[in-house]
């Protein structure tokens, strides 16, 4: 499986973006999804995670009320819409896959594929 992020790119503070994670060579469907951040000199950190049929969320206490995860498996996507954005939220966001066997997880070992990465700057 293939995962593509987009949507990232320089917003002030307080503003909104929306990432897209589009996958390929399989079927989204068959996968937990979960967003990821890491920021310079900092270790990867969890944002957010959903499960395969979209019915439980998970989100980091950073994000909560602000973040929201989505997906569409018609479309073999996942989003992470970014509310109310603060400087600390600068990093680059990675998408990733894991196998649906399982619910949700926090843990970057519990997935299989991950994304590129693409880059969210907000300015304060």
């Amino acid at each position: 499986v293939q995962l593509v992020e987009s949507g990232g790119g320089l917003v002030q503070a307080g503003g909104s973006l929306r990432l897209s994670c589009a996958a390929s060579g399989g079927t989204l469907g068959s996968y937990f999804m979960g967003w990821f951040r890491q920021a310079p000199a900092k270790e990867r950190e969890f944002v957010a995670t959903i499960r395969w049929s979209g019915g439980t969320t998970v989100y980091a206490d950073s994000v909560k009320g602000r973040f929201t995860i989505s997906r569409d498996n018609a479309k073999n996507t996942v989003y992470l819409q970014m509310n109310n954005l603060k400087s600390e939220d600068t990093a680059v966001y990675y998408c990733a896959a894991g196998p649906a066997i399982m619910s949700t997880s926090t843990t970057p070992r519990a997935y299989y594929y991950w994304g590129q990465g693409t880059q969210v700057t907000v300015s304060s």
